[in-house]
């Protein structure tokens, strides 16, 4: 069944995808790869990223629903899914093995455009949130202005990562390491609790448990 476009509804789908393609999670990690790359280079990285993912989100809005027909699972059981794949990322960065896995890459490959694909565009711009809530408005948007309107605002967040990712880059040479590594450490562990909520959401949504509130 179509949702209703309203304001609610333009706010409540902006915020999801700023969460779930926006640029908080894969800030850090551009800033560790491209440190020491040229601008030129730096920008095009950025442009891989953010191209890649919006492909990816446009594919999942566009597909979304057949994929959950074919492959026999609702959104709930993909809720729970995306929330244990972003439990791990979440993990490994108050761990400190989200950087690790960088470097590991950056030593295996000379190109950093490799790295503006996997992991920098999937899973940290458009990471599991991202993914479900695509999926999700994928098969609940059945009239075409409301997919539109979907579309418009991955669009905006889109834009609003190129800003971002551009000034980071202008930048990153007066930023601190240890405060990004601290930022990093606080940030997994919020993420953490968004991954445990969006399990819990999922459990409630097929109807495991039940949650006050909801």
């Amino acid at each position: 069944m179509d949702r209703t476009v309203n304001v609610a509804f333009v706010v409540e789908t902006f915020f999801l995808m700023l969460i779930g393609i926006g640029p908080k999670i894969a800030l850090l990690p551009f800033l560790e790869t491209t440190a020491g790359l040229d601008q030129e280079t730096t920008r095009r990285v950025s442009r891989k990223m953010i191209t890649t993912a919006g492909t990816v989100a446009v594919l999942l809005l566009a597909l979304g629903e057949l994929l959950t027909r074919l492959l026999h699972f609702d959104p709930g059981s993909l809720s729970v899914a995306g929330g244990i794949v972003l439990l791990i990322i979440a993990i490994s960065m108050v761990l400190g093995t989200s950087t690790n896995e960088l470097g590991n890459r950056s030593t295996a490959t000379d190109d950093p455009m490799a790295l503006a694909v996997y992991p920098l565009a999937i899973p940290y711009l458009l990471n599991p949130v991202g993914i479900v809530a695509l999926v999700t408005q994928s098969a609940e948007s059945a009239a075409l202005g409301t997919f539109a309107v979907v579309v418009i605002l991955v669009a905006g967040v889109l834009v609003l990562d190129l800003a971002t990712f551009g000034l980071a880059s202008r930048f990153s040479q007066h930023l601190n390491e240890n405060r990004l590594l601290v930022a990093e450490k606080v940030f997994g562990f919020l993420l953490a609790a968004l991954a445990v909520q969006l399990i819990l959401d999922g459990l409630s949504s097929t109807g495991v448990i039940h949650l006050t509130g909801h």
